[in-house]
């Protein structure tokens, strides 16, 4: 895998261009290590609690403000035009299609993203990863597939979670700001959101998850020069992840408003 780059000056076509194919090359790679049915499922799991379980707080944080600002903000603009009964409409759409996929993906994908490439990134520049080759073993199979299969399970479900956590704030502000009972708020949401709606987000957040993880390991695994090189990979990491987060958010909603 290429050697790491001096980003300092900015991300180049050029650079883009090797990062997109290194992508491309270790989606083949994990892909093949997945058809040959040699999955670490002990550290599967552990990836998932390491990932998951340690992430519930910023998610959950994250998701309940994000609901009760966008409530007050759409909820004073609609008190103008005497529609403020349509909040909860107005919030769950908002949250359930894009602020919750997305608010997860970059709040909870830099923080496990960071994690993944300074891990890796200190193994390749002590040779631990190194030392598994010559002892016979996969470091691809070993250290980055779980990884992947982990976020790209964790990140939904996360999701899912924050979707629900962020109407509840929602509410929260409906009934303390605007008068809205909670039965009202749910009936006004029922009318109008609907399974795709939750299912768009999931999809996306799937997407994400995998995208991160992959650019986690990558960064990782072409981390040099010490220390240094540990901290300037796991900045990559948070940038690329956070910048293809949103190209990809743009992507899949022209592609999920299309069909």
């Amino acid at each position: 895998m290429a050697e790491a780059k001096d980003f300092h000056g900015g991300l180049s076509f050029g650079t883009f261009f090797v990062l997109v194919g290194e992508l491309v090359i270790l989606t083949f790679k994990v892909l093949r290590r997945l058809s040959s049915r040699s999955l670490q499922f002990a550290e599967i799991v552990n990836q998932i609690r390491l990932l998951g379980v340690r992430s519930l707080s910023i998610a959950n944080l994250t998701a309940v403000f994000a609901g009760m600002v966008l409530a007050l903000q759409f909820g004073n603009a609609m008190v103008r035009f005497g529609a403020r009964e349509y909040v909860g409409q107005v919030v769950s759409i908002s949250i359930l299609r894009e602020l919750g996929p997305v608010l997860t993906a970059l709040m909870v994908g830099g923080r496990i993203g960071a994690g993944m490439t300074a891990e890796l990134g200190s193994m390749k520049v002590t040779e631990q990863i190194d030392a598994i080759r010559v002892l016979g073993a996969d470091p691809i199979a070993r250290l980055i597939v779980p990884r992947v299969i982990a976020a790209t399970i964790v990140m939904p479900l996360l999701t899912a979670l924050s979707d629900f956590i962020g109407i509840v704030g929602g509410l929260i502000v409906s009934i303390l700001e605007f008068g809205i009972t909670p039965t009202y708020y749910y009936q006004s949401i029922v009318e109008i959101a609907t399974i795709n709606d939750f299912a768009s987000g999931v999809a996306k957040s799937v997407v994400f998850g995998y995208f991160i993880a992959l650019i986690a390991c990558a960064q990782g695994f072409s981390t040099a020069g010490g220390t240094e090189g540990v901290g300037q990979a796991t900045t990559r990491t948070v940038v690329i992840a956070s910048v293809n987060t949103l190209i990809a958010d743009l992507i899949l909603t022209k592609l999920f408003l299309t069909f």
